[in-house]
């Protein structure tokens, strides 16, 4: 039995697939069953079903889960321990980076990253903030600066680096802008954002609160662009962020109808049980000294 069996138990324990498994730990679908089976048979233990919707879980497997990620996280900080004690920061990190973040902050963390601490090996992964959020939590990510809409959940340790409001819009025309909003005849057009794990969607679900309404249509859009393209057609309502409000206003396309009930804060964040990693550390240092006042 060795770290990289228990890696792939791990990866396989949290996908409950040997495919989704074999993209987190970068192997093949037979080496992940191969360790899989490795495992099992050092342990003398059967830690998973095998079924037609994919790997499940044990009994004995449920009550090993946990040890195994114990045993992981003292390796980490065992490692993490001797950086410290060699004086100079060694690793990786893996960041991902929305598609609509800071990209001023995540560009001044790389710059200083690659100064200061010249043999960690950063990566960067261009997501949505919803799959950063998978990613920190099934380890192909330690870090990311991602769109938050309400509050960040529970196990993740985050720093605000920025934040920016979200505008209700309408093509040019569609509503009377001289007028206090109808929000009776704004339920009954089709709104048009991204799902309700997105910032947009979860301002959306903010605005309806608010307003003791629910849209008739939903039409589920994710990238702003898109968002833009429709609203200036005519086809309904839709959410903007504010960079890409004031630009279609300015083009003529929109008229800003209102602001969401709360703004989108654009959060650097990791695993909150990392917080003694070295690089995360380093990295969040690095945040937190070039925050907007």
């Amino acid at each position: 039995m060795d770290l990289y069996q228990l890696k792939t138990f791990v990866a396989v324990a949290r996908e409950g697939s040997i495919t989704r498994a074999a993209e987190v730990v970068h192997l093949s679908q037979p080496a992940v069953s191969a360790h899989v089976k490795e495992l099992e048979d050092a342990l003398g233990l059967t830690l998973f079903e095998r079924t037609s919707r994919g790997m499940s879980l044990t009994a004995d497997g449920r009550r090993l889960l946990a040890k195994a990620e114990q045993t992981l996280a003292a390796h980490q900080e065992l490692m993490a321990e001797a950086a410290r004690s060699r004086g100079t920061l060694t690793g990786r990190l893996r960041l991902g980076a929305g598609t609509n973040s800071d990209h001023a902050v995540i560009g001044r963390l790389l710059t200083t990253m690659a100064e200061r601490h010249p043999d960690v090996e950063v990566t960067l992964k261009h997501a949505r903030s919803a799959e950063i959020l998978a990613g920190l939590r099934n380890d192909t990510l330690d870090a990311g600066v991602y769109n938050e809409g309400g509050d960040a959940d529970r196990d993740l340790a985050t720093i605000e680096v920025s934040r920016f409001e979200v505008f209700l819009v309408a093509a040019k025309g569609m509503f009377d802008a001289s007028e206090p909003l109808d929000w009776k005849a704004l339920a009954a057009a089709a709104w048009i954002y991204p799902p309700a794990a997105a910032c947009c969607g979860r301002a959306a679900e903010g605005l309806f609160r608010a307003r003791q309404i629910r849209p008739a249509r939903v039409i589920g859009v994710d990238t702003q662009p898109m968002i833009r393209t429709l609203v200036a057609s005519g086809l309904g309502v839709g959410l903007l962020h504010a960079p890409a409000a004031d630009e279609a206003r300015r083009a003529g396309e929109v008229e800003l109808l209102c602001a969401a009930e709360a703004p989108v804060r654009v959060l650097f964040a990791h695993l909150a049980r990392r917080k003694e990693d070295p690089v995360l550390s380093a990295a969040a240092s690095i945040i937190r000294a070039g925050r907007r006042p």
